[in-house]
C-alpha cells in the first residue's frame, strides 16, 4: 500500500470540518465555528483522530492567498466612498481605541509590550465571513445599516493589509526597531502597489480576456489560480512583502475587468475549501488544557471583544449622522473576531513578537466570540427598545430620526419572486405593470443594486442556503415564486418556503423532467419546465390552425401540466379532454367583441338591438370596466367600450361581429 499521508490529512481534515460546519448551522451557528472546533478535535493536543499540523499549516497558507484575494476583488472604493462619513473615521477611531484597551489589559496581565500590540491589534478588526453572514441571516445586508457596516469593514481590511506591510519592519532587533529596515519595507511594498496597478491594471485584464476568447474553461480557471497564487508568491519572494498584501492587490487589479465576476465564480471552490483548511489549522493550534487552566483570561477577552468594543461603537454613535439603529447594528456585526485575527496572530509569532500561549488566547476568544455573534444580532431590537425607555439618552444617540422599518417587515398579500434572471427580470416587469405588491430575494449584489435603484423591495441572500426566506414575509404572502434555474437550488427553495408557510402558493421552475416531480412532490402546485412548456405552446398553437375551440384546448394543455408534463397520455383526464376537443370542434363557440365608438349598438338595449333575431348569436355576457356581467337582462344598455360576449356557431358569430362594427351611417333605412 502507498503511503499518502499528504491526502489522508487532507481528507480527515476536510470530513471532520463538513461535520463541525453541519452541526454548527443545525444549531444556528456559524460554519466557522464548526471548522475551528473539528481543528481542535484532530489536534495534536486532543486523543483519538490525528492530522498532521505541519501539513495542514501548509495547505492553510493556500487557504490566506485565497482568502485575501476573494477580499480584493470585492473591494470597491465606490462601496467604501458612499459611506465614507461613517466607515473611514468609525473604522480608524475603533481601531485606535479597542488596541489600546487590548494593550491594557495584557499590559496588565505582565505580557511584553509587542505581544501586547499585536494582541490588541488582532481583537480590534472583525470578521468579514461572520459579518456577511449575520447580515444576511437577519436581511439586513441592504440597507443602509448593513452597508455602513460593510463600509465600516472593508476599512478595516485595508487598515489590516497596511497593519500586515509594517509588521516584519517593526519585529525588535538587539539594538531595538530598527527604522531603516521600516523605510526599505515600505519603500518595496510601495514599488510593488506601483508596479501593480500600472502595469497590472491592464495586462491581468488583457490577459484574462485573450485567454477567454480560447473558450477553453480549464484554461481560464488556470491563468486565475496562477495570477493569485502568482502574484502573492512574486510580492513575498521579489519584494518582501506579505503573502496576503499580493493576494488582495491580485484581487484589486482583477476586479477591474469585465470577468471579475466569473474569475470570482471559478475561485469560490478553491477559496472555500483551502478557507476551510485554513480555519481548521487555527483550530488544531488550541490547547484546551491551557485555556481551561487560563479561563479568566479567556473571559476577559470575550468580554472586551464582544462587549468592549460594541459599547466603543455605540460610543461612537454620538459624533456620526446615523440612527441609533445603525449603529446597534454595526456594534453586532463587529462583536467578534476572526480570520485577519488569525492571519495578524500568526504574523505575530512568525516573527517572534508573541509566543504560542499568547496566540491560543486570540484563538479562544475568537472562537467564543463568533459562537455568541448571532445572539448579539438578535439582541439588537431588545437593546433598542431598552434604550428607548431613557428619553434624554436616546435623543442623544438617535439625533437623526427614527430607522425606516424594511418593506418586506409592513408587506402582506404579497408577491415573493426568488431569482432576479431573465425570468426573474420578466416577473418583476409584470407585477410593476399590474401594481402588484412584490418582493425579490437575490444573491448577486450588483442585481440586488439595480433592484434597489428601481424602488423595488429586495432581499440580499441565497435563499437556499440561510435564513433569508425567513424575513420574506412568507406567513402573509400570496404567492412564492422560484426562478432559479438549477433543480438543487429550487428542490431546497420550496421545501423550506412549505417549512415556513404551508399554506402558501408556490410556483417553482425546473430545469430537468426528474426536477419537475421533485418540486411537486415537495410541495410546488405549478412546475414550469421552460423546454417542455415550449413544446406545450407547439401543441397550442397546432390545435387552435386545426379549428379547435380556445377553451378546450387550454383545458387540454393545463392538464398536460398538472400531470407534470406527461404527454403519452396516460393519465384518464387527459383522455377525456381530448375527446372533448373532438365533441366541441362542430359545435358552438364563444366570440368576444368591443364596441367602438359610432357602434349602432351603443345607447341601446339589449331587447331593442334584436341581435339573435338578427344574428343568431345569443349575448351571453358583458364586460364593463373590468366587472364581469353574466346573462345581462334585455333592458341592459350598451355602452362604449363594453366587451360583448357572444355564443353561437361560426357563421353566426361572424353576423354578430359585422353588427357590431355597423357604424349609425351604416346602418340600412
Amino acid at each position: 500500500m502507498h503511503e499518502i499521508p499528504l491526502l489522508v490529512d487532507i481528507t480527515v481534515a476536510l470530513l471532520v470540518a463538513f461535520v463541525g460546519g453541519l452541526l454548527a448551522r443545525r444549531v444556528g451557528l456559524p460554519a466557522i465555528t464548526g471548522y475551528l472546533l473539528a481543528g481542535i478535535v484532530i489536534g495534536p493536543f486532543t486523543p483519538g483522530l490525528g492530522a498532521d499540523a505541519d501539513t495542514i499549516s501548509q495547505m492553510a497558507e493556500l487557504g490566506v492567498i485565497f482568502l485575501m484575494f476573494g477580499v480584493g476583488l470585492h473591494f470597491s472604493f465606490k462601496d467604501l466612498w458612499r459611506v465614507r462619513d461613517i466607515a473611514i473615521p468609525g473604522a480608524l477611531g475603533q481601531t485606535f481605541v479597542a488596541t489600546l484597551l487590548g494593550v491594557g489589559l495584557t499590559q496588565l496581565w505582565g505580557w511584553p509590550l509587542s505581544a501586547s500590540i499585536v494582541f490588541g491589534l488582532a481583537i480590534s478588526v472583525a470578521s468579514t465571513v461572520v459579518l456577511l453572514r449575520g447580515l444576511m441571516d437577519n436581511s439586513l445586508l441592504n440597507t443602509s445599516a448593513g452597508q455602513a457596516a460593510v463600509g465600516w469593514l472593508v476599512m478595516e481590511d485595508v487598515l489590516t493589509v497596511f497593519i500586515l506591510v509594517l509588521m516584519p519592519a517593526l519585529a525588535p532587533t538587539e539594538g531595538g526597531f530598527d527604522l531603516t529596515n521600516l523605510a526599505v519595507t515600505l519603500l518595496k511594498a510601495a514599488a510593488f502597489i506601483a508596479l501593480i496597478v500600472l502595469v497590472g491594471r491592464w495586462l491581468i485584464p488583457w490577459l484574462l480576456l485573450r485567454i477567454a476568447h480560447t473558450r477553453a474553461r480549464d484554461l481560464f480557471i488556470l491563468a486565475v489560480l496562477a495570477i493569485s497564487l502568482g502574484t502573492a508568491i512574486g510580492a513575498a519572494e521579489l519584494f518582501g512583502v506579505s503573502l496576503a498584501l499580493g493576494a488582495f492587490m491580485a484581487g484589486v487589479v482583477v476586479s477591474e475587468s469585465p470577468l471579475s465576476h466569473q474569475v470570482g465564480a471559478d475561485i469560490m471552490p478553491f477559496r472555500e475549501a483551502f478557507s476551510v483548511l485554513f480555519f481548521v489549522s487555527i483550530g488544531m493550534l488550541v490547547n484546551p488544557l491551557f485555556l481551561a487552566q487560563n479561563i479568566g483570561h479567556v473571559a476577559a477577552i470575550t468580554a472586551l471583544v464582544v462587549i468592549g468594543k460594541s459599547l466603543i461603537v455605540l460610543l461612537m454613535g454620538f459624533f456620526f449622522s446615523r440612527s441609533a439603529f445603525t449603529m446597534l447594528v454595526i456594534a453586532a456585526g463587529l462583536s467578534q473576531i476572526g480570520e485577519f485575527s488569525f492571519i495578524l496572530g500568526q504574523s505575530g509569532l512568525a516573527l517572534g513578537l508573541m509566543d504560542a500561549e499568547h496566540y491560543s488566547l486570540i484563538l479562544a476568544g475568537a472562537l467564543v466570540s463568533i459562537t455568541l455573534n448571532p445572539m448579539m444580532f438578535r439582541m439588537i431590537n431588545p437593546v433598542q427598545d431598552a434604550l428607548q425607555r431613557f428619553p434624554r439618552l436616546w435623543r442623544l444617540l438617535d439625533r437623526h430620526g427614527p430607522t425606516p422599518i424594511p418593506p418586506e417587515h409592513t408587506m402582506s398579500d404579497h408577491l415573493v419572486i426568488v431569482g432576479y434572471g431573465r425570468v426573474g427580470a420578466q416577473m418583476v416587469d409584470v407585477a410593476r405593470a399590474l401594481d402588484i405588491q412584490h418582493l425579490v430575494v437575490e444573491a448577486d449584489v450588483e442585481r440586488v443594486d439595480q433592484l434597489n435603484e428601481m424602488g423595488t423591495a429586495t432581499l440580499y441572500g441565497d435563499a437556499a442556503n440561510s435564513e433569508v426566506l425567513t424575513h420574506a414575509g412568507l406567513a402573509r404572502a400570496r404567492l412564492l415564486v422560484s426562478t432559479v434555474p438549477e433543480d438543487a437550488t429550487g428542490e431546497l427553495i420550496v421545501a423550506t418556503t412549505r417549512n415556513l408557510a404551508p399554506q402558501l402558493s408556490i410556483i417553482s421552475r425546473a430545469a430537468t423532467e426528474t426536477g419537475v416531480r421533485a418540486l411537486a412532490d415537495l410541495g410546488a402546485e405549478v412546475v414550469i419546465h421552460p423546454e417542455l412548456e415550449g413544446s406545450l405552446e407547439m401543441v397550442r398553437h397546432t390545435l387552435l390552425k386545426f379549428g379547435f375551440p380556445l377553451r378546450e384546448v387550454y383545458e387540454y394543455t393545463d392538464a398536460v401540466r398538472h400531470a407534470h408534463y406527461d404527454i403519452a397520455l396516460n393519465a384518464d383526464s387527459e383522455h377525456r379532454l381530448l375527446h372533448s376537443l373532438l365533441d366541441a370542434a362542430d359545435n358552438i363557440e364563444i366570440s368576444w367583441q368591443r364596441l367602438d365608438a359610432g357602434s349602432t349598438l351603443i345607447g341601446r338595449s339589449l331587447a331593442d338591438t334584436q341581435v339573435r333575431a338578427r344574428t343568431g348569436a345569443s349575448v351571453v355576457a358583458l364586460i364593463r370596466d373590468g366587472r364581469l356581467i353574466a346573462n345581462p337582462k334585455s333592458t341592459s344598455l350598451f355602452q362604449l367600450d363594453d366587451r360583448v360576449g357572444f355564443v353561437g356557431e361560426p357563421p353566426q358569430l361572424a353576423a354578430a361581429a359585422a353588427l357590431v362594427r355597423t357604424h349609425e351611417q351604416e346602418e340600412p333605412e
